[in-house]
């Protein structure tokens, strides 16, 4: 047996045990026109398993062409497919729907088999949930599980079962759509799929669970699919794409310092592979920094925008902070415009049009998306989207001067966010108990409740903008606001600092004007949120 017999059986044996490392570097020391077509499609897949995406599209073409001069048109179609599937993941389009036409092409004539099914995924159970068509994506995906099941091929069934589940979700039957998905991931746990299609379920099971804000099942997921992964020598592009859902998670429960360093990482990774989770991995990125008032926050939207995210919420969040909320109230309305009427994309929208609402003295406005939010959250009813329809609707309560009301909404959401480990979130509640308190004039529940926001955002590193005259206030205007936010009546302001009744009052409505409220209670959460309160 000669060097290179040798290596090329070598290539062909650890491409079969997904060895990809050491069968792409096998493949890499024999010359291209010595592989067979089944050679340089494994050396294609190899490659691909290692991110090394420009030797994926080139290999993957030689196999199809030679595939087409071996009389194989399938084999041709799937790898015609692949490079579609590929192609699109770059953000390229023409070239994408190219390819998946050709193999559609190459199918004609061709007795149904596995290819047909892949395809009806791609270009009907895939197309018709992007395009907001979850009926007709149902449908499609039944198919797809008819046709696996007539050909005994468990991957096209599950793929047909995962489709279905989402498309249900779409359209509102969450808790029937999520246990389809988790019929499907049954067959992946049962080791009966190829890497690709457990990769491709792991990746459309954990979006989803993110795309409705289950939080718990997203967790879940993630942690089987990083045990999946680590039982691969070398995975680095399924490794990224969960990478990015790990970062999501990250975010959430104040992981900040590992979710950054994760989206950091994999947004270079998969710049040139997958854009669109190179987009999402920025705007995790920019979530980090504006969260910690980070002023590079605002080129990390940026770069999430150019790789086709919508920036929002999070930009128009960012013009909040820097004091803008007619500027954010407009470009979250127009968000909310461009998203059109799926209600899971718009309830982030609706959840940050909430806090630019109040900020901006516009109740009607709040109470309207806070309206929307609790009707999603009634229709999905995921954890998630529970827990930030409360919190919008204690804010509102709140902002409205209904501290009666608003505090067992808001102890409700501080306990939903505390037990999904969400801790900004539940300190953000925190911050808006306190005010509720002392409108009762519970001082004592009011000081451990900004006491325990306090230690949460200190150890986050949150942003916490420094005492002093923050907005143009002058001194004596932040501390009337100050003993506003120790539920302080003008009278009692007007002894504590030595002037009149009117004085406090002039003072009250210049403090309002510059910081863009319209009530006593949001001028507290100022105080609170701007550490001017008497204990800081």
């Amino acid at each position: 047996m000669d060097e290179h017999t040798d290596n090329l059986t070598l290539a062909r044996q650890a491409h079969a045990a997904t060895d990809w490392a050491t069968a792409a570097a096998l493949f890499d020391v024999i010359a291209t026109e010595r592989l067979t077509a089944d050679d340089l499609a494994a050396y294609a897949d190899a490659a691909w398993w290692l991110g090394r995406i420009e030797d994926t599209l080139r290999l993957n073409a030689a196999a199809c062409d030679a595939f087409l001069a071996d009389s194989r048109p399938v084999e041709a179609a799937w790898t015609a497919m692949v490079l579609g599937i590929f192609h699109l993941g770059r953000g390229d389009e023409p070239q994408g729907m190219g390819w998946i036409g050709r193999a559609g092409r190459l199918l004609q004539g061709v007795p149904e088999c596995k290819v047909h099914g892949y395809l009806l995924h791609l270009t009907e159970v895939e197309t018709n949930l992007q395009a907001g068509r979850p009926g007709a994506a149902a449908d499609a995906a039944r198919r797809t599980q008819d046709l696996g099941r007539w050909l005994g091929q468990p991957d096209l069934v599950a793929l047909g079962l995962n489709g279905e589940g989402r498309a249900l979700i779409r359209s509102g039957q969450v808790a029937d759509g999520l246990k389809l998905l988790d019929e499907a991931m049954v067959t992946v746990l049962d080791g009966r799929l190829d890497p690709f299609a457990s990769g491709t379920l792991y990746c459309h099971t954990i979006a989803t669970c993110h795309e409705v804000a289950d939080i718990r099942r997203m967790s879940h997921w993630i942690g089987l699919t990083e045990q999946w992964l680590a039982t691969f020598p070398a995975a680095v592009a399924f490794g990224g794409l969960c990478a990015v859902h790990r970062a999501q998670l990250q975010l959430l429960r104040g992981e900040w310092d590992e979710a950054e360093r994760t989206a950091l990482r994999v947004a270079v990774e998969l710049d040139v592979n997958r854009i669109d989770y190179a987009a999402e991995a920025w705007y995790v990125v920019a979530e980090v920094r504006r969260l910690r008032g980070d002023p590079s926050a605002a080129d990390a939207y940026d770069e999430a925008h150019a790789r086709g995210r919508d920036p929002q919420p999070g930009r128009a969040l960012l013009q909040l902070r820097k004091n803008q909320p007619a500027a954010a109230a407009t470009a979250v309305r127009s968000a909310l415009a461009a998203v059109g009427p799926d209600p899971l994309r718009r309830a982030p929208l609706w959840s940050a049009a909430v806090e630019i609402a109040i900020a901006a003295g516009r109740l009607d406005d709040a109470s309207a998306a806070a309206s929307e939010l609790a009707a999603t959250a009634s229709t999905y009813a995921t954890s998630g989207l529970e827990a930030m329809a409360a919190a919008a609707r204690g804010a509102v309560l709140l902002a409205q001067d209904r501290a009666e009301e608003a505090l067992p909404v808001l102890r409700d959401a501080c306990r939903r966010w505390h037990g999904l480990g969400a801790a900004y979130d539940a300190a953000a509640i925190c911050v808006r108990l306190a005010v509720a308190y002392r409108a009762f004039g519970d001082e004592t529940s009011a000081a451990a409740e900004v006491a325990r926001a306090e230690t949460t955002f200190e150890r986050l590193g949150a942003y916490r903008q420094a005492p002093g005259s923050p907005d143009g206030l002058t001194g004596r205007e932040c501390e009337v606001l100050s003993l506003v936010a120790d539920g302080r009546s003008n009278r009692e302001i007007g002894q504590a600092l030595h002037i009149s009744d009117r004085t406090v009052a002039r003072h009250l409505t210049n403090a309002f004007h510059k910081i863009g409220v319209a009530s006593r209670t949001q001028a507290a959460r100022y105080a609170i949120d701007h550490g001017l309160t008497a204990g800081r």
